[in-house]
C-alpha cells in the first residue's frame, strides 16, 4: 500500500480561514502532504482583528497530539500559536513522548498580522528557554526576533548577525534561523536563514508585492518548511522551496479582494485557476 507524507500543525484556529491551522491545512494540503491538526484555541478573528481567544484545555491538546502521532504518525510538525507557559510546556511534553518526530518548526507567533497580542507575556520566556531548544527550525519576523533577544531588529544589515545570536541561544541543540525581513520597507526584502547544522547563511531575497493580502504569510511559510522537510527535502532545500512557495502565494493573492482588512494568501495557486 501507498503511504502519505504526514505533517501534524499543533495551532489555533482562523474562521476567516486565512491563518492559524486551517491555513496550514491548505498548505500542506497545496504541497502534497497529509496535514492532521492539534488545535490549542478556537480564536474569534476576521480580516479586521482578533475579537477573543478560546483555550482549549491542555490536557486535551495532549490528547489530540497522542491521537494522532501514535495512530497516524508524522513526519514532521509545525507549531503555531501557543498563548500560555502552561499550554508550551504540555505540548513540549507531550512531543517528548515521541523522541522520532524531530522535523520540528516552530512560528513563534505573538502577534497578529492586525496588531493584536496573541501570546499571554509571561510565556515568551518560556517558549525561548523551553520550547525554541526542542525545535529543528524556527521562523521569527523582526519584532519576534527584537522581543526574544531584547534588542530592536530593525534593518537589514542586522538580519544575519540576529539570525545568529537567535540560534547561538541554543548551542547544543543547533536551532536554525529563518529571519523573516517582511516588516521592513525596503521594496527587495532579503530574508535570512541560517543553518545551524551547517553553520552556513542563506540570504533568501524576493520584491515587495503591493498589496494588504498578508493574513497567514507567517503561519503558511512555516508550514511549508515542514511540509518539504515531510517530503524528504534537507534543510535549506525545504527552506528555499517554502519562500518559493509563499513568494507566489502572496503574489497570487493580491489580486484577490476577501474580507475588509488584510485578506489571506492563495494558497492553490498553483492548482486553481
Amino acid at each position: 500500500m501507498k503511504t502519505y507524507s504526514r505533517a501534524l500543525t499543533i495551532a489555533g484556529s482562523d474562521p476567516s480561514g486565512g491563518a492559524g491551522m486551517q491555513a496550514d491545512i491548505k498548505t500542506f494540503s497545496a504541497l502534497g502532504v497529509y496535514g492532521t491538526t492539534a488545535i490549542v484555541a478556537i480564536v474569534d478573528e476576521n480580516t479586521k482583528g482578533v475579537y477573543g481567544v478560546h483555550p482549549v484545555p491542555e490536557n486535551f491538546v495532549a490528547g489530540q497530539i497522542r491521537s494522532v502521532i501514535s495512530d497516524i504518525g508524522t513526519d514532521a510538525v509545525k507549531i503555531g500559536m501557543l498563548h500560555s507557559p502552561q499550554l508550551i510546556r504540555t505540548v513540549l511534553a507531550t512531543l517528548r513522548e515521541f523522541p522520532d518526530v524531530r522535523d520540528i518548526v516552530l512560528d513563534p507567533v505573538m502577534v497578529a498580522t492586525s496588531g493584536d497580542p496573541l501570546l499571554q507575556p509571561d510565556a515568551v520566556t518560556t517558549l525561548r528557554d523551553e520550547l525554541m531548544p526542542y525545535c529543528r527550525v524556527i521562523t521569527p519576523n523582526l519584532p519576534e526576533a527584537s522581543l526574544l533577544l531584547g534588542e530592536t531588529i530593525d534593518r537589514q544589515d542586522q538580519l544575519e548577525d540576529a539570525a545568529r545570536q537567535l540560534s547561538g541561544l541554543y548551542p547544543e541543540a543547533k536551532v536554525s534561523v529563518m529571519l523573516k525581513a517582511g516588516h521592513l520597507s525596503d521594496n527587495m526584502l532579503t530574508d535570512i536563514f541560517y543553518n545551524a547544522e551547517t553553520g552556513r547563511t542563506s540570504r533568501l531575497s524576493s520584491e515587495r508585492v503591493d498589496t494588504v493580502n498578508t493574513h497567514g504569510t507567517g503561519c503558511t511559510l512555516s508550514s511549508a518548511i515542514a511540509a518539504y522537510l515531510a517530503k524528504g527535502a534537507g534543510l535549506d532545500d525545504a527552506v528555499r522551496l517554502a519562500k518559493q512557495y509563499i513568494d507566489g502565494a502572496i503574489t497570487a493573492g493580491a489580486e484577490y479582494k476577501i474580507g475588509g482588512g488584510h485578506g489571506p494568501v492563495y494558497h492553490f495557486y498553483k492548482l486553481w485557476q
